[in-house]
């Protein structure tokens, strides 16, 4: 290695990694502001104008985009015939590409930031260094990540140069740091376009959080990762105060509880096991909320998961820690509610500022199938403005109320879902069933196992999807329930409402439905 052209916007160690450099025999080429850094610290430079023979210019949007540097960077040592035209020209191998390029995301993700600030920030010269030396990768080393510094070090110390085979490895990340630079470009174009129509071709670039202990199943792997953007609200944003590390179920169920929580304004506590609520309430404080929570279902909140949309006190605290429960979410806590929380070893704390922000609308909802993907708009409508009730008898304000609860809970339930609610508490919840009725019968006999017969008394059902037959009409009204909402639609629509009238239920069509596979 005889050569490196070093051009960087994060500076972090290069002086170090150039004096090593400079040590082992290398010339360094250097432009802008990378190379006023090293000279100022006594590293002997290059300057790229004296390469190329010509003054960078435009502000510096020209400075390496010239055959003196890329016929350097692609000429194939190899090949006579290229080796034999770089000595025509006068042109000199250049063995060491460093670039990392313009911080165009830190950049789009400043408050206020204009356009033209963001456009100025996109790396012209830097890209294609870089996929210049990386198409070259069995005679040129790029590195893009100042984490490979230490390794190229070693070996150039050791060896003389870069293994082939570290080499493919630096190539590599160089194809996929540059992927993930275009992909935000693109993105961020798109979103100044307010593009809202799903494009011919997609591209999505994210960055790991971390790695997972093992996936779904102790036999998978996984990781983590991030969107890039503003993520306030969502899990990935979210601080651990206490307890290992979340796992791949964790971080899913949590989420599905998080998306729930945010459809209540008032204190309210979300309780979530295997991505489906099993417990909600809504109370004027948050113990109140929890308790509530708690008691709708008493079993399945063990080993489960604990979302509130208000600090937790020690009150409240204590009621946790009254049973085992993986996660705790809250946007923060008294210090006395962490001493009382932290007593239990295996609890994981959490805590998330702006815990009750949804994402844009213009957010996209991913399922990955075999061999593809599915895309949609993310779910964040709840309710039509107009509402139709379709029955003879009419809900009092008090049991629309209900009905929005249990709507709200049921949205968010597995299809075929059922949730049952009365006065801001979920009563019981039949969540992913092949049918209907078998939904609506376990949510009435959780309630009955947990509160009691006489608890479904007045209270409300909702259903994420029509009835197509009265079955679900006729189990409501054994148990005492007195008013549904569903979407309506099914061809057997009169069926169930006669039904209704039958018993004298109210019912509300929302023309909106909500299935969650």
């Amino acid at each position: 290695m005889k050569r490196a052209l070093i051009s960087v916007s994060d500076k972090a160690g290069i002086v170090e990694f150039a004096k090593k450099l400079v040590e082992l025999g290398v010339e360094i080429i250097s432009t802008g502001g990378t190379a006023k850094k090293l000279i100022e610290n006594g590293v002997k430079v290059i300057g790229i104008s004296d390469v190329t023979g010509f003054p960078e210019c435009l502000d510096g949007r020209v400075k390496t985009l010239h055959p003196n540097i890329h016929a350097g960077l692609l000429a194939m040592r190899s090949s006579e015939e290229h080796m034999k035209q770089l000595e025509e020209l006068n042109v000199t191998p250049i063995d060491l590409v460093v670039v990392n390029l313009y911080p165009f995301k830190q950049t789009i993700l400043k408050d206020g930031v204009t356009r033209e600030e963001a456009i100025e920030n996109i790396d012209i010269g830097g890209p294609t260094m870089l996929r210049s030396a990386a198409k070259n990768f069995q005679d040129v080393a790029v590195v893009v990540d100042p984490e490979d510094y230490d390794t190229v070090l070693k070996e150039v110390e050791d060896k003389g140069e870069v293994s082939y085979e570290t080499k493919f490895y630096l190539c590599s990340k160089v194809f996929e740091h540059t992927s993930h630079y275009d992909t935000l470009i693109a993105n961020y174009m798109r979103k100044q376009r307010n593009a809202n129509d799903f494009p011919e071709t997609i591209s999505m670039t994210f960055e790991k959080v971390q790695d997972m202990r093992y996936g779904e199943n102790p036999h998978q792997k996984a990781a983590f990762y991030r969107e890039v953007g503003n993520t306030k609200g969502c899990l990935t944003n979210a601080k651990q105060l206490h307890g290992k590390a979340l796992s791949f179920n964790n971080i899913n169920d949590t989420n599905g509880a998080l998306e729930l929580l945010k459809e209540y304004d008032e204190p309210t506590v979300v309780a979530c096991k295997h991505a489906n609520p099993c417990g909600v309430g809504s109370a004027d404080n948050i113990c109140d909320a929890y308790v509530k929570a708690y008691k709708a279902d008493p079993v399945s909140i063990f080993g489960g998961i604990i979302v509130a949309n208000r600090e937790i006190d020690k009150n409240t605290a204590e009621e946790i820690n009254k049973i085992f429960v993986e996660i705790v979410v809250a946007p923060s806590y008294s210090e006395e509610a962490i001493e009382v929380l932290t007593q239990k070893k295996n609890i994981r704390v959490l805590t998330l500022e702006n815990i009750l922000q949804k994402q844009p609308d213009t957010a996209y909802d991913l399922k990955k199938v075999s061999g593809g993907l599915l895309i949609q708009t993310i779910d964040n409508e709840l309710l039509p403005n107009d509402l139709e009730v379709v029955t003879k008898t009419k809900p009092s304000k008090e049991q629309m109320e209900d009905l929005k609860f249990a709507w709200k809970v049921v949205k968010f339930a597995k299809s075929n879902g059922i949730a049952i609610g009365k006065d801001k508490m979920s009563l019981g919840v039949g969540p992913g069933q092949v049918n209907r009725i078998w939904a609506c019968k376990q949510a009435i006999r959780h309630a009955v196992e947990h509160l009691g017969a006489d608890s479904l008394k007045g209270a409300s059902l909702a259903s994420d999807a029509f009835f197509p037959f009265p079955d679900c009409v006729e189990e409501a009204a054994k148990a005492g329930i007195t008013c549904i909402i569903q979407p309506g639609g099914s061809i057997r629509d009169k069926l169930s409402i006669e039904a209704c009238d039958k018993y004298g239920i109210a019912m509300v069509f929302t023309g909106m439905r909500h299935f969650r596979h």
